[in-house]
């Protein structure tokens, strides 16, 4: 039996949505996306936070192969970015392709038939000859394992499911946690509450944003001078990755970058005790460095308290930290990120031989080029494990995986082979030289981050420049791969559809 689709694609944030797009550019129109969600967006429509905004320049966070949207500031914010990415939508026609409110569960490999079968939370099943999993590495909510979360009384949620029926006004919030969000979520939230209390279990470096509006001019030259804007664009990119020196653990790069943002912090804070607070213990880029402008002053604020005691407990009252003292408070924000190192869960994913990617992962996610996985044929990951960047655009890196498997595709249908699946001795090489390079980084340093598992194991970042991964992503390496012709009969009529 024939599939129903090609390709199936799960996820419509901006992974999905651009390999869907490529396939409409080439001509392919038998692809699903699988949403879980009632809208597209992903990562941007699920935070809707006050302050929400990306730490990349606009110019450099959009395809290149689509027209630019005509951005309104240096950085985008959480709203027009979604309002781009739904007229991208539109404007591609890929709403037809898309099942909204479609939750996968599971996905499992037919030796047999050689498709996936994919199965949804409502019992339908979805046949595709290849997957493409773009469910991303930030769509999954952490919440720290506190005792008592459940006793408290006022309103508590995650940074990612914001509650917009919750008033501030006068209220004594508690924002736990200090992740980028926490940055964006402090300043706007401050100039509202009664007392903001910002619980703080490690600091990180804060740089600069320099952040402002385009005014009208800036705005109609870029979108009358389209080259023009390529070239800005293009000099944003280099510049963007000149910065990757700074990675590398005590480098002269990481120096001066670490010199700016302590005289960020010594402009902004006054009060030599908070300075010390608020400066972090490691070295840069063990963790994410965050971009503000607006961060350090309303930590200043007279209504804003940095509380650095760890929590111990919360009650119906409020937070209790190990000192014993309890903070009386109204509301709960958590900043805390996401679950990061668990890749595609809760899906269960299994391939050929009955294999689990979960139980294969246990040990922390790998894949080849943070595209493909040994046992698992036709499967073929977006933004996937070590595909990260802390010092560039995540989109070009995703773009490189369009192409790679738009020429994955391409292969399957011109060399009429049933299957495409990687060596397990490619697998192994390509992890060895990965975990080789990541050494000598700054996320190896003494320090808890989101691209390592509780074992240490690197598991989220590209330890190079974007365009090292471009020349690695840029050709197949057949020899990687193993091959699988149709049979004969269903090459006839693959064929015979083609003629």
């Amino acid at each position: 039996m024939a599939p129903a689709y090609k390709i199936a694609i799960l996820g419509a944030g901006l992974g999905g949505l651009g390999m869907a797009a490529r396939l409409k550019m080439a001509g392919e129109n038998s692809f699903v996306i699988l949403e879980k969600a009632g809208r597209v967006g992903g990562t941007w429509r699920d935070n809707s936070y006050p302050g929400c905004a990306c730490d990349v320049p606009s110019h450099l966070y959009w395809y290149s192969f689509d027209r630019p949207p005509n951005w309104s500031r240096i950085f985008p914010t959480q709203g027009e970015i979604l309002r781009n990415i739904e007229l991208f939508v539109s404007r591609r026609r890929l709403s037809a392709h898309i099942r909204f409110e479609t939750e996968v569960t599971a996905a499992n490999w037919d030796e047999q038939q050689a498709v996936w079968r994919i199965h949804t939370a409502s019992g339908e099943q979805v046949t595709a000859r290849g997957f493409v999993a773009a469910s991303g590495q930030l769509s999954r909510p952490k919440l720290p394992d506190i005792e008592g979360q459940d006793r408290f009384a006022g309103p508590t949620f995650h940074s990612a499911r914001w509650r917009h029926d919750v008033e501030f006004e006068g209220k004594r919030v508690a924002c736990i946690g200090s992740a980028a969000s926490a940055v964006q979520i402090v300043p706007e939230i401050a100039p509202k509450a009664g007392q903001l209390s910002l619980f703080l279990r490690s600091a990180s470096f804060v740089m600069p944003r320099n952040d402002r509006a385009y005014s009208a001019d800036e705005r109609r030259s870029f979108a009358m001078d389209v080259e023009a804007l390529r070239v800005r664009r293009e000099a944003l990119y280099l510049e963007h990755e000149s910065r990757h020196n700074a990675l590398e653990l005590g480098s002269a790069a990481a120096q001066r970058l670490a010199s700016i943002a302590r005289a960020h912090l010594n402009k902004q804070v006054q009060d030599p005790v908070l300075r010390e607070e608020l400066w972090p213990d490691y070295p840069l880029g063990c963790k994410r460095i965050l971009l503000s402008d607006d961060f350090y002053p309303a930590m200043t604020q007279p209504n804003v308290k940095l509380v650095t005691e760890g929590i111990a407990a919360i009650d119906s009252s409020g937070v209790r930290t190990s000192d014993g003292r309890l903070h009386e408070v109204d509301v709960i924000v958590y900043a805390t990120g996401f679950e990061t190192t668990s890749f595609l869960a809760p899906v269960e994913i299994t391939g050929r031989d009955r294999r689990s990617l979960r139980r294969q992962w246990r040990d922390g996610a790998s894949a080849y080029l943070g595209i493909t996985v040994a046992g698992f044929p036709n499967f073929f990951l977006l933004y996937g494990p070590n595909t990260n960047l802390v010092h560039n655009s995540i989109i070009a890196m995703l773009e490189c995986q369009f192409g790679y498997v738009m020429e994955a595709i391409r292969l399957l249908d011109e060399d009429n082979l049933a299957t495409m699946e990687l060596r397990s001795g490619a697998m192994e090489r390509f992890n060895r030289e990965l975990q080789g390079r990541l050494s000598g980084t700054a996320w190896t340093a003494e320090c808890s981050n989101w691209y390592k598992t509780a074992s240490g194991r690197l598991t989220n970042n590209w330890p190079g420049t974007v365009e090292e991964y471009k020349a690695e992503t840029a050709r197949i390496a057949i020899a990687d791969y193993d091959l699988r012709a149709l049979p004969a009969r269903e090459e006839s009529r693959v064929l015979d559809e083609r003629s």
